[in-house]
Order: C-alpha cells, then sequence, then structure tokens
C-alpha cells in the first residue's frame, strides 16, 4: 500500500497548498491513503468544519487533530457527524469524536489511524498515551483485521515521540511526530518494520517562526511581551511529510521517504 502522511496544516497557506498539491500527489503517486493533521488549519489555532471539508475535498482520507482540536468551537459538533476526522485517542474523556478508527482503502484493504497526545512539556497533563495506543494496536493486529497502521503522535518531546516509535515497533506502519511543525531528518524503517520520522513538519511558510510571521515572536523573545496576536504567514507553502509503501501480508513498511514539496524546502518524495 502507498502511504501518505502530511504534517501540521498552518493556516491559509497551508490549506492554499494541500488543495493545490495533493490531487496532483494522488495521481502522481498512485496514493493509496491519505492522511492530513489539520489542527492549525484554521487561522493558526484549531480546524474549522468548512476548512475540514476543504481538505477532504483535496484528497485527504483521514484529518487527524491535536491539543487545538476543539479550538474553533463548531469542530465539537462535526467530528461526531464526520468519521474522517478524529482527535486524540487520550484527550478528556467526555470529548466528542473518536481517537481510532479503521478505514476502507482501495482493493478492500483496511488502514487503522490513531492519534495521542504526549505529556512531557505539555501545557495540561493529558492520560498515558503508551497504554492508550497499546489498547487500539491489540484491537487492531497489523497484517490481520488491518492491512496497515499509522499513529500520529502529537507531541513536543522528541524523546517522547521515538520512544513510542519504539513501543509500537512491528504493530504499526508508521508512527509519525506532529506538533513542533519543525521536520525532522530521520525516517527510517525500525527493526521490527514499523516506518517512523519524529516529525513530519508542517504544511505551511517556513519564512516564518513555526508557521507564524515573524515580527510577534521576535519581539516577544527580545521584550518578554506580547503587543499583539500571532498571525500566519502567508506566504508559498512547503508541503511536509512522510511517504511509506507497507507490505499488504504483513502490514509493515518496505519503502520510507520525508517529502518537501513546494515553498521554501529542498523538494523531495519517491
Amino acid at each position: 500500500m502507498r502511504l501518505l502522511f502530511l504534517g501540521d496544516v498552518m493556516g491559509r497557506a497551508g490549506r492554499t497548498a494541500i488543495a493545490t498539491e495533493l490531487p496532483r500527489l494522488r495521481a502522481e503517486w498512485a496514493l493509496d491513503f491519505v492522511v492530513v493533521n489539520g489542527e492549525n488549519a484554521t487561522a493558526g489555532a484549531g480546524l474549522s468544519a468548512d476548512h475540514a471539508r476543504n481538505l477532504l475535498a483535496a484528497g485527504a482520507d483521514c484529518i487527524t487533530l491535536g491539543d487545538h482540536a476543539f479550538d474553533q468551537k463548531d469542530m465539537a459538533q462535526f467530528i461526531e457527524a464526520e468519521p474522517r476526522v478524529i482527535r486524540p485517542l487520550n484527550f478528556s474523556k467526555i470529548a466528542p469524536g473518536r481517537g481510532a478508527r479503521v478505514f476502507d482503502a482501495p482493493g478492500g484493504r483496511k488502514v487503522l489511524v490513531a492519534q495521542v497526545l504526549g505529556q512531557v512539556f505539555m501545557k495540561r497533563p493529558f492520560d498515558d498515551p503508551f497504554s492508550a495506543v497499546e489498547q487500539v494496536l491489540k484491537t487492531h493486529t497489523l497484517g490481520a483485521a488491518v492491512q496497515a497502521a499509522i499513529l500520529d503522535v502529537h507531541a513536543e518531546a522528541t524523546s517522547e515521540k521515538m520512544g513510542m516509535g519504539h513501543w509500537c515497533d512491528g504493530q504499526a506502519s508508521l508512527v509519525v511526530g506532529t506538533h513542533t511543525h519543525v521536520p525532522t531528518a530521520d525516517a527510517m524503517i525500525l527493526a521490527g518494520g514499523t516506518a517512523y520520522q519524529t516529525d513530519a513538519g508542517m504544511c505551511g511558510d517556513y519564512n516564518s517562526v513555526i508557521g507564524m510571521e515573524k515580527m510577534e515572536p521576535l519581539r516577544r523573545f527580545v521584550t518578554g511581551m506580547p503587543k499583539e496576536r500571532f498571525t500566519p504567514a502567508e506566504g508559498p507553502a512547503t508541503l511536509s511529510g512522510v511517504y511509506v509503501e507497507t507490505d499488504d501480508r504483513t502490514g509493515r513498511a518496505r519503502r520510507v521517504i520525508m517529502v518537501r514539496q513546494g515553498g521554501l524546502l529542498e523538494p523531495s518524495g519517491p
């Protein structure tokens, strides 16, 4: 199976890049399944129902969220009606929506997508992500119940993401980090056959401070005082993510490549 995961969509620039580039990539790379992290797609804070519809129409099979899952108030109702949008497994127990789902892929194949929030350096404590993931992966056995399994680890600490990769090795097709908006250069296949990358990066304007216009973050770093709200940068966006090819029989990865398309970063992909 040919899988594509795209990192945090950041504001209008990221949404435009998805709408422009994703249909082309689906066709050129003959993609079977696409996951997009959309939690910053609306003004850099959360995802609205309208913008979720746009990402799905552009070719996303599933949208993951994150710690800003419900910053846009209409998402709480939308996620109950739209099964292609998932929020973190270990979010509040009363949160709407689900943290994992099995999706249909071409040829009758099944793809599990799940997301968890990290605990290290996050602003609020979340439930243990490791036990949450363990339960889901045991229920949906790779190579039997599902032909592929993708885990989005929305976390701050690189060590926690890497720990999750090894924890899931052999039980997931891809474990990929999101949240920091900075792509890491460590795409690899772990010993048990799980593709891994610490952070997919963002789909947004890299002439910025992690997707935000530079002046206000720089002012706060230099003076320690806020003056204005952060606003997403709106220059040409780079699509950042990871491409994986899996074995349908085992669900394990055979090939993994970092993806960079458009914008400022050097292009890469299959």
